[in-house]
């Protein structure tokens, strides 16, 4: 015969499970990822649109590209190594999480601000003129 759970026990596992369901919204999306969205040889933007010590976000290909010096352009994936969220913005040097504060090096994807201890992956990509293009 097993006893009948106690307020405590009851509560505990409540809280775990709801912990759990709010948690997952960050969590894998069932297997999409950067290289599904992207497609080879696509063009992201004209290099003129990628301002010199920022960078602009791509969504839809879930790129970020960022030009560290000026006519040095470098590409890395948009979601955080925290918890996946999509990063938000780039400024001041950095890719901006917002969701829980991480910031990464435009220049080589690298944590600035943790919580995130894993650098952003690096995305290929080729400049051809004007053109910036996914590898």
């Amino acid at each position: 015969m097993t006893p009948d759970p106690t307020r405590r026990t009851v509560l505990l596992a409540t809280g775990a499970a709801a912990l759990l369901v709010g948690c997952s919204e960050y969590g894998d999306d069932g297997g999409d990822s950067a290289e599904e969205n992207a497609s080879p040889g696509q063009e992201l933007a004209k290099t003129s649109d990628i301002p010199v010590g920022g960078g602009t976000i791509f969504k839809d290909e879930k790129v970020v590209v960022t030009q560290p010096k000026e006519g040095d352009f470098k590409a890395f994936s948009n979601i955080c190594t925290h918890q996946q969220c999509p990063v938000a913005s780039v400024s001041g040097g950095t890719i901006n999480c917002t969701c829980h504060g991480s910031k990464f090096s435009i220049e080589d994807g690298s944590v600035k601000n943790p919580p995130a201890t894993k650098a952003l992956p690096e995305k290929q990509i080729t400049v051809d003129g004007n053109s910036i293009r996914l590898a």
